[in-house]
C-alpha cells in the first residue's frame, strides 16, 4: 500500500526518523494496518485457517501496553472501496497476489507476505468493542480520513502505510514496525510509563532534502502510489541522471534533486508534463496528467467526519457525503460506521461488484467462496432491492452483481444474479431497519435452510454458527465427511469454554479444556488439503452469514467470532478422529461441555431430517461405530424430555434412563425441551438415500 518503495527508502535515510517516547497522548491507529501487523508478526497460523483466540490475546496485550502509558487510541479501518474506483486495477493485482500466496502455503511453501484469516475483521472489532476501544470504520478508504482527524486533533498517526510520509500532519507519523509497544519502559526514579518508536514529520523530510513540502504529493505520485503508475502508460523518465547516488534509491535521490528547483505542486507538474511529451505523444501525456492530478489529489486533507462521530457519536449527514455515496440510504450511515454493518455493501451499491478473498484450500478444487454465493445472493437481492422500480412488470428487473473470486490458480470473474426471497419481497433496502422483527428472521433463516425450533436446544450466541453448519453441510463439494463435522463442533466446544475462562472469575478448568488444549498442533504442521477446503468453504459460509445478519439487523445474536474456530484444533482433531478416538473419550467428565455438543449436533440433525433429499451426504467413509453414549437417536427423546448430558456410565442402547435435566447448564445456558416427532426406526429405512439406512447406528449423537 501506498507509495512503492518509500519506506525502504526511509529506512535507508534513518536520521530522518527521530527517537522519542510517547505516552499520555491521543493516537490515531490504522486499524486495517494494525492487525495485520498483530497477527502476521506474531507468527499464527495462516495455513489451516487461522487461530484467532490467539490474535485477540495478542490485541488485548497491544491495548493494554496503551493504556499503561495512557495513550488514547481511536482506531479507524477501511471500509468499501474508493468510489471513484480509482484504484481497481491494483486491487485485482492484489487479489492475485493473494492467491498466489494462498497456492504456495497450500504447498508447504512460505513465502513473502501471507494470508490473513477470513474472519480477521470481525474478531479485530469485537475485540475493540468488549475493551471499550474507540473504532470507526469509514464509509470508503481510511488514510483521508485518519490524516485529517490527526490534523485536527494535532496527534500523530500509527500505520505502516507509506503514503503517511507525504500528509501533511503536524504531530508526525509513527511507522509500526518501529513502535516497541512490547518493550514498555519506565522512566528513571518515578512510576511514568512510555513506549519508544520512532517519528517521521513532513518537516524534517523537507529541511533534510531542501524541499517545499507543498511539493510532496508530486513526490509520491511520480513514484507511483495506489493510484497512479506511470510505467504502466509506457511513460518513462530518468530521474537518477539528476542524482550522485548509485543503486536502487538513486531514482528517490534524483527526483528529490529535482523538484528543489519548485515552490508549488503547479509549477513542479507543469515541468514534468514537459518532460513528458518531449518524448511521448499527446495521447500518453494526457494520460500522464490524469494520472498524475489524480495521484496528487489523494494527499488533499477535506474536513474529517470522524471527529463529530467520535465526539457526539453521530454518522455524517447524506448532505455531506459525496454525490456517488448518497446512494446509501440514511439510516445505514452510523451503523456502517460503527461497523454494524458489512463495508462490502458499499461496493455493491455503488459498483456492483464483490471482490472475494483467497484462503489456504485446494487450488484444483471450485474456490470455497462458491458454496457461499446463494447467501451473498440474497444480501445482494435486499441491497438492490431499492432499484426494482418496475412494479408494473409481472417479472422484476434482474439485478446482478460482478463477483471475482479464484478460478484454479488465477483470478476470475462472472456475473451473479441477485435473489430476494418470497419473504422479503415487499422489503425495500430505504426502510429494511423498520421492518417486522419476525420478516427479518423468517428471511434469515430461509436463506441458511434451518428453523428455529430446530435449534431451540443451542445457546442463543450459537445458534448462527450451528444455522451455518447445517447450510454447509448441504452446500459444500465435496461434501464433508463426519470426522470433519465432529472436530468442527469440538471446536465450537473448545471455544465455548475457553470464553466463559476469559469472562467468569474463578472459571475452573475441566478435563474436556484440557484434553482438547493438549491436541493443538505446535511447530511445524502438516497440511491435509481436503480438510483445509471443507473448513475454507465453512468460513466463507460463516463470513457471508454474519454479513446478512448484520444487515437484516441482527435477528440473531452476534457469535464471538475468535472463539468459533482454531484451525490448529480442528485439524488435529480431524487427525485424531479419523484415527479412532471419538467424542465421547474427549468430552467425559464435563457434563456441560457434552450437554453443548449433543444441544449443536441434535439440531444439525434436525435439519437434516427436514431435507431428506439431501439426507446427511458426509456420513459415507466412516469405519467404525461411535461409543454407544453418543448414538442415542434424536428421533428417541420425547417432547418431555430435555437433552441429556454426556453420561460415563450410559446404558449401550443409549437410553439415558434417569438423567435430569437442570434449568441452567454450568456453561450458562438455558436448556429448553426439544420437540421431536416421534417415529419409528424403520422410517430410517425409507430414506432416499440408502447409504444413509446402512450407516444409521454411525450418525446418531456422533
Amino acid at each position: 500500500m501506498g507509495v512503492q518503495g518509500l519506506t525502504s527508502f526511509m529506512e535507508e535515510n534513518g536520521n530522518i526518523l527521530k527517537d522519542v517516547h510517547i505516552r499520555n497522548s491521543k493516537l490515531i491507529i490504522d486499524g486495517s494496518n494494525l492487525f495485520n501487523l498483530l497477527y502476521f508478526d506474531s507468527g499464527l497460523d495462516q495455513s489451516h485457517g487461522g487461530d484467532y483466540d490467539a490474535f485477540e490475546d495478542q490485541v488485548c496485550k497491544f491495548f493494554k501496553a496503551l493504556r499503561d502509558c495512557d495513550i488514547d487510541p481511536f482506531v479507524i479501518v477501511d471500509g468499501g472501496s474508493d468510489y471513484t474506483d480509482k484504484k481497481f486495477e491494483t486491487k485485482k493485482k492484489r487479489a492475485q497476489s493473494r492467491i498466489n500466496r494462498a497456492k504456495s502455503l497450500s504447498m508447504g511453501l512460505q513465502g513473502r507476505g501471507g494470508i490473513l484469516p477470513i474472519l480477521i475483521k470481525h474478531v479485530f472489532k469485537q475485540v475493540l468493542i468488549s475493551l471499550k476501544v474507540p473504532y470507526a470504520q469509514c464509509i470508503c478508504e481510511a488514510d483521508q480520513e485518519i490524516a485529517s482527524l490527526a490534523r485536527s486533533w494535532n496527534c500523530p498517526v500509527l500505520s505502516n502505510d507509506s503514503d503517511f510520509y507525504i500528509f501533511d500532519i503536524q504531530a508526525g507519523f509513527l511507522p509500526i514496525s518501529h513502535f516497541h509497544w512490547q518493550k514498555v519502559s519506565m522512566q528513571r526514579g518515578s512510576s511514568i510509563r512510555y513506549i519508544p518508536c520512532k517519528q517521521y514529520t513532513t518537516t524534517s523530510f523537507c529541511r533534510h532534502f531542501n524541499i517545499n513540502r507543498q511539493v510532496l504529493p508530486v513526490f509520491a505520485a511520480m513514484l507511483g502510489n495506489d493510484y497512479v503508475k506511470l510505467h504502466n502508460m509506457g511513460v518513462s523518465l530518468r530521474w537518477e541522471e539528476y542524482s550522485s547516488m548509485k543503486g536502487r534509491f538513486a531514482r528517490f535521490d534524483g527526483l528529490l534533486n529535482w523538484l528543489t528547483h519548485f515552490h508549488g505542486q503547479k509549477d513542479a507538474l507543469d515541468s514534468v508534463l514537459r518532460l513528458i511529451s518531449h518524448s511521448n505523444n499527446r495521447q500518453k501525456t494526457g494520460a500522464a496528467l490524469q494520472g498524475l492530478s489524480l495521484g496528487i489529489e489523494e494527499y488533499h486533507l477535506p474536513p474529517s467526519c470522524l471527529e463529530r462521530f467520535f465526539n457526539d457519536g453521530v454518522g455524517p449527514g447524506p448532505g455531506r457525503l459525496p454525490e456517488p455515496l448518497r446512494v446509501l440510504p440514511d439510516w445505514t450511515l452510523l451503523p456502517l460506521m460503527e461497523g454494524r454493518l458489512p463495508s462490502c455493501m458499499v461496493d455493491v451499491l455503488l459498483l456492483g461488484r464483490m471482490m472475494q478473498g483467497a484462503q489456504v484450500e485446494d487450488p484444483r478444487l471450485p474456490c470455497g467462496n462458491n458454496t457461499s454465493r446463494s447467501i451473498r445472493q440474497v444480501l445482494y437481492g435486499l441491497l438492490l432491492s431499492g432499484r426494482r422500480a418496475d412494479h408494473s412488470s409481472q417479472r422484476p428487473p434482474v439485478d446482478e452483481v460482478e463477483e471475482y473470486y479464484r478460478e484454479g490458480k488465477s483470478l476470475t470473474s462472472c456475473m451473479v444474479e441477485a435473489v430476494l426471497p418470497s419473504a422479503a419481497e415487499h422489503i425495500q433496502l430505504d426502510t429494511l431497519h423498520q421492518a417486522p422483527r419476525s420478516v427479518q428472521l423468517k428471511v434469515f433463516l430461509d436463506t441458511l435452510g434451518v428453523s428455529l425450533s430446530t435449534m431451540s436446544g443451542v445457546p442463543p450466541h450459537l445458534r448462527l454458527p450451528v444455522a451455518v453448519t447445517c447450510y454447509w453441510l448441504r452446500h459444500a463439494h465435496p461434501p464433508p465427511e463426519l470426522p470433519v463435522l465432529q472436530a468442527l463442533l469440538l471446536g465450537l466446544v473448545y471455544g465455548e469454554l475457553c470464553r466463559q475462562r476469559k469472562s467468569q472469575r474463578g472459571f475452573m478448568e475441566g478435563p474436556v479444556l484440557e484434553r482438547l488444549r493438549g491436541l493443538i498442533q505446535r511447530g511445524r504442521r502438516s497440511l491435509d488439503l481436503g480438510v483445509a477446503h471443507a473448513y475454507s468453504q465453512w468460513q466463507c459460509c460463516l463470513k457471508e452469514s454474519l454479513h446478512l445478519n448484520q444487515l437484516l439487523c441482527f435477528p440473531l445474536a452476534e457469535p464471538q467470532c475468535a472463539w468459533l474456530y482454531k484451525g490448529t484444533l480442528v485439524h488435529q482433531l480431524v487427525t485424531k478422529l479419523r484415527g479412532g478416538l471419538t467424542p465421547d473419550s474427549l468430552l467425559m467428565g464435563d457434563l456441560g461441555s457434552g450437554q453443548l455438543y449433543r444441544a449443536m449436533l441434535g439440531a444439525i440433525l434436525n435439519s437434516h431430517d427436514s431435507h431428506e433429499a439431501a439426507v446427511i451426504p458426509f456420513v459415507s467413509g466412516l469405519q467404525r461405530a461411535t461409543p454407544p453414549s453418543l448414538t442415542q437417536p434424536l428421533d428417541n427423546l420425547t417432547a418431555s424430555l430435555h437433552i441429556l448430558a454426556l453420561e460415563e456410565d450410559d446404558d449401550d442402547d443409549g437410553a439415558g434412563r434417569g438423567s435430569k435435566a437442570k434449568p441452567e447448564d454450568d456453561l450458562g445456558w438455558t436448556l429448553v425441551s426439544v420437540r421431536t416427532r416421534h417415529k419409528s426406526k424403520d422410517r430410517f429405512n425409507r430414506s432416499r438415500n440408502p447409504e444413509f439406512s446402512r450407516k444409521q447406528g454411525q450418525i446418531g449423537w456422533e
